[in-house]
């Protein structure tokens, strides 16, 4: 739940040391890797300088996960992370081998999130994979997995596709029949 938007001093500080903490926590638990958040502009900056902030603090975390067998991958979650040019602008920021995109096919809610998601998914260590996808100007649509899968395949993705869910209907009916559907695009 971190946010790196804010400006320099002791609430930026808190959220570098949220981060270190987790990174601890994923080190003891043996997770690979952890996600992070980017944050709105504040009120008063410039994106180009909020964007920035966000690289920096992402460059400070891989270099401390890098000492902790952690990875840091940086969520596609609004904000600065909106489109997927605003994603690959702090990616190519950060020089770590420990750093990362957290792919949310869920969260790009451009004309063409599928565009979006092609384009983040070479730099992509760890996924969410949503039901639904909402692209702008045509509402909630059911996600494609065949065209999830294939994006990630084309790159060669090899990790989890992990669920995260926030649909509306039930579920312990909707779940299911995702995963089901998720398994035949993988086949």
């Amino acid at each position: 739940g971190n946010r790196f938007t804010g400006p320099v001093g002791a609430e930026h500080d808190s959220q570098l040391g949220l981060v270190r903490t987790w990174i601890d926590h994923g080190e003891i638990l043996g997770a690979p890797v952890i996600r992070v958040f980017a944050g709105n502009v504040p009120e008063g900056m410039a994106e180009d300088e909020a964007i920035e902030l966000v690289a920096e603090s992402c460059q400070a975390c891989a270099d401390y996960g890098s000492q902790h067998g952690v990875m840091v991958a940086l969520e596609n979650h609004g904000g600065v992370t909106a489109t997927a040019d605003q994603v690959l602008r702090i990616v190519s920021m950060v020089k770590s081998d420990w750093f990362g995109v957290n792919l949310d096919t869920g969260n790009f809610h451009t004309t063409d999130p599928y565009a979006e998601m092609a384009k983040v998914a070479p730099y992509t260590i760890t996924t969410h994979v949503k039901t639904e996808v909402r692209p702008d100007g045509k509402g909630v649509e059911a996600v494609n997995y065949g065209r999830v899968v294939s994006i990630l395949r084309d790159v060669g993705y090899r990790g989890y596709l992990s669920f995260e869910y926030e649909a509306a209907e039930d579920p312990m009916t909707a779940m299911p029949r995702a995963v089901s559907e998720l398994r035949a695009a993988l086949a």
